[in-house]
Formats: C-alpha cells, structure tokens, sequence
C-alpha cells in the first residue's frame, strides 16, 4: 500500500484579498501539521469569483507566473514539505490572461502548471471575458506525491479531458473548483446540477481507474452588477476512489479543512479487474476530434 494523505481547503472568499491569502495560509499549514502531504485548492482562491460581471478593473487581480503568490505558496511548501495545487488568474502579457493552475513541490519550486482549457460563458459566469483558453495541453505534472493530472473546474465536464490525462500517466486527477447555484432555479434544479456535476466526475474516476480530487468554494457571493441574484457556491468538495467510490464529501454549506487517505496503488489493481484501457478501441476513434458528425 502507498498511502498519499490529501488535505484541501473548502473556503468562503470575502473581498478582503489579503485577508483570503492569510486564512490560506493558515489553514496550509494547519493541514501540514495535522499531516497532509499534498493540499490541493480552490478555483481563484485569492478573491471573489469576479467573473459574475465583465469589468476591465478586474483584470487588476492577476498576476504573473512566477509571481507573488507562487512566492508565498512556495515558502510554505518548503517550510512544511507539502506539494500545494493552487489556482491563479495569470497576467501573462499585457491584455493576455490564463486561469492556470500552478503545483508548488515541496522544496518550495515550480513543478509546473496548467491553463484551463475550456472556459465557460454563461449568465455570472462570463470567464471568456477575462481568460484565453489554455496552450499546455493536458500534461500531468510530476511531482514528490506522484503525476498528477490537474484540470480547472469547466474542465470537469469533459470525459476527453480526464481520458488525456490518464493516457498520460497521471496517477490522480485534480480539479480546483468554483461552480454553485443560480438563485433562480428550483431547489430540485439545484440539487440536479450539482448531482451531475459530481456524478461525470466519478466517471472519469471509474473509466479511468483514477482517484478524483475536487475542491469547490462556499458560500454566497453577490452579483455586483446585480443582473442575477448572486452565486450561492455548492461547496461539497469530495474525493473519489478508482470505482467512482465517494471517500469524503463536504457539506453543501460550511467551510471545511479536511485530510483524506487513499491507496496510490490501488488504481492498477482495479484497472486489471476492469482493464477499460485495454479495451478501448483506438482504431476505430479516429472521428472523435470533430466538432459534429453529420
């Protein structure tokens, strides 16, 4: 048994940026000391999810790649031996901007980093507006704790996304998260999104014999423009084991600081017993890459 101990930080943002770094700052190394060896957080966690509105002024929260935060994240890394998963909103080049997820090793070094790759637009969720879709492909990025297949949030949705990712190597896929309800739906809408939202998830885990790892935010938000009645973010951040099993969920409501232990060898011994990759038929896929077939 090869026993990876996975701490991750469901939070409530406020607009106090400072304040949002420090209480991650804290609760890393509060999950440090209680023995996580790998702490993986939410989508933007440094701000509000500003991209309810289409304001200019909110390209000011983003920031280069080395940078400030990979800085701080990656002192705290160093000082407390622990591989952190952090999500960005990178300044790339003057008027270029990326969601990217950045992985800081132990040593407190960049292991390497990911620009998500499907960007959603929809009403509060206007990401087109602030990110260019990612240029690095779906590359896990090795690390102490093993290869780890890390994806943003919209990518979540997509079953090709996990499939390149575990044909790559990666031993665990990472999905830092900011995804909740519109106040306009029906409760039962609401609970069906959020259901599907976890339920592709584990499909990835079983199809690909992989551990899931999702870390969504909490808590209300509002719509600064007021157009929608803000986001209520479904938090119930969960790990998933290789058969789609549910190791932990987070409450739908609270913030939380959780350590979970999963078995990183495991994931071979399912896939002799559902070997879905052997059976795959790559010769017959090759249509797969089209927008549509008519």
């Amino acid at each position: 048994m090869k026993e990876l101990k996975i701490g991750f930080l469901q939070q409530h943002n406020t607009a106090d940026v400072r304040g949002n770094i420090l209480r991650l700052a804290e609760g890393v190394a509060d999950l440090a000391r209680r023995g996580a060896e790998l702490i993986v957080l939410q989508e933007l966690h440094n701000s509000l999810y500003f991209c309810q509105v289409e304001d200019v002024n909110n390209f000011d929260l983003a920031e280069p790649i080395p940078g400030p935060s990979t800085q701080m994240f990656g002192e705290l890394a160093r000082q407390y031996g622990v591989v952190i998963v952090t999500s960005l909103f990178e300044r790339r080049a003057p008027g270029l901007y990326h969601n990217t997820a950045v992985v800081i090793e132990r040593d407190g070094t960049i292991a390497g980093k990911y620009r998500k790759m499907h960007i959603p637009d929809d009403p509060a969720y206007y990401e087109k507006f602030y990110f260019t879709p990612g240029d690095l492909g779906f590359k896990p990025i090795d690390t102490s704790v093993g290869r780890l297949g890390v994806m943003v949030c919209w990518d979540q949705w997509y079953p090709e996304a996990a499939r390149l990712m575990a044909l790559r190597g990666a031993e665990l896929l990472i999905y830092p998260t900011a995804i909740g309800y519109a106040l306009s739906d029906e409760p039962d809408e609401q609970q069906r999104q959020r259901r599907a939202w976890q339920t592709v998830q584990r499909g990835h885990a079983v199809a690909n014999g992989l551990p899931v790892v999702t870390v969504n935010r909490v808590g209300f938000e509002p719509d600064p423009s007021g157009q929608t009645g803000g986001i209520q973010f479904w938090g119930t951040s969960f790990v998933a084991g290789p058969q789609g099993e549910l190791f932990y969920e987070a409450s739908e409501d609270e913030e939380e600081s959780i350590i979970v232990s999963i078995d990183m060898e495991h994931s071979e011994q399912v896939r002799r017993w559902w070997p879905f990759l052997r059976d795959r038929r790559i010769d017959d896929y090759a249509e797969i890459t089209k927008r549509y077939i008519d």
